[in-house]
C-alpha cells in the first residue's frame, strides 16, 4: 500500500506531466497543499522533496515551488546509472528493443578497449531506447564475456547493472566518459527516429569494477531535442 506522500506526488506529478502546471509556474503553498489533500505538512513536504528529486520542481526560498522545464530530460553525465535507474528516478515512460546480442572475438580495437587478449571474448549489446514512443537513443555496449555469465537478451532488456549486481554479486566502482557530437551513421537513421535531425550527442565511456577492472566499453548515441547532460561541479577552496 502506497503512503500518503507518494499518492500526492504522484497526483501533482500527474498533473504536471498533463500540463497542467506550465514551466515556471508556481504550485499552490505547502498550506495550500495541506488543506486540498488533507494532508499533514510533513506529507506536503515529502511529496515535495520527492518532485524536486525527480526533476518536476525547483523550490525556491521565499518565493515556492516552481515548475521545471521537463521537455528535455537531465541526463546526468558524471554518475554510473543504468538507464533503468535514471527513467524511475525521472518517472519516464521507457521501452527497450534489443536489436542484438552476440557473443564475439574482439579485434585489435575491442582489445584494446576492453583490455583483452585475442583468446578471450565479449558480448555485444545494442539496445533501442523508446521515450514516449520514440526512439532517441542507441546504446551500443560491449562486455567481458568472463565478467558476465549468464548474461541474456531478456536480461538485457532489463538491466544489466542489476544483474551484475544483485544475480553476481559484482561493485560497479567508477566510469571515464567523453561526450562528442558526431554526424548520424548509417545505423543511427535505420534504428532511432532522427527525422531531419543532423547530429547526434555520442557518449563513450569505459566502466569499471571496485577492483579496477575494466568490463564494459559503451556508446550511447542520443537524438539531441531530448536530453541535456548535466553535472554537479563544486568550486575548490583555496
Amino acid at each position: 500500500m502506497k503512503s500518503k506522500f507518494q499518492l500526492v506526488y504522484e497526483e501533482l506529478a500527474n498533473q504536471i506531466q498533463k500540463g497542467e502546471w506550465r514551466p515556471e509556474e508556481l504550485l499552490p503553498s505547502e498550506l495550500e497543499l495541506v488543506k486540498t489533500y488533507q494532508a499533514s505538512r510533513e506529507t506536503i513536504r515529502k511529496a515535495l522533496k520527492l518532485l524536486s528529486e525527480r526533476g518536476y520542481i525547483q523550490k525556491i526560498q521565499g518565493k515556492g515551488s516552481v515548475v521545471l522545464d521537463r521537455s528535455k530530460i537531465d541526463f546526468p553525465f558524471s554518475g554510473v546509472s543504468s538507464f533503468k535507474e535514471l527513467s524511475e528516478r525521472m518517472n519516464m515512460k521507457v521501452e527497450t528493443d534489443v536489436v542484438a546480442f552476440d557473443e564475439v572475438i574482439p579485434d585489435l580495437d575491442l582489445q584494446d578497449k576492453l583490455q583483452l587478449t585475442s583468446e578471450q571474448h565479449a558480448l555485444r549489446i545494442k539496445r533501442v531506447r523508446k521515450v514516449d514512443g520514440e526512439r532517441v537513443i542507441l546504446d551500443k555496449d560491449d562486455l567481458v564475456s568472463a565478467v558476465v555469465p549468464g548474461l541474456t537478451a531478456k536480461i538485457s532488456q532489463n538491466s544489466i547493472y542489476e544483474y551484475l549486481e544483485k544475480e553476481l554479486g559484482l561493485i560497479i566502482s567508477f566510469a571515464k566518459k567523453e561526450i562528442v557530437v558526431e554526424e548520424p551513421t548509417v545505423e543511427d537513421r535505420a534504428l532511432l527516429d532522427l527525422d531531419s535531425f543532423t547530429n547526434v550527442v555520442v557518449v563513450r565511456g569505459r566502466t569499471y569494477l571496485d577492483d579496477a577492472r575494466i568490463f564494459q566499453y559503451t556508446e550511447s548515441r542520443h537524438r539531441p531535442d531530448k536530453f541535456r547532460f548535466v553535472n554537479f561541479a563544486r568550486r575548490e577552496q583555496l
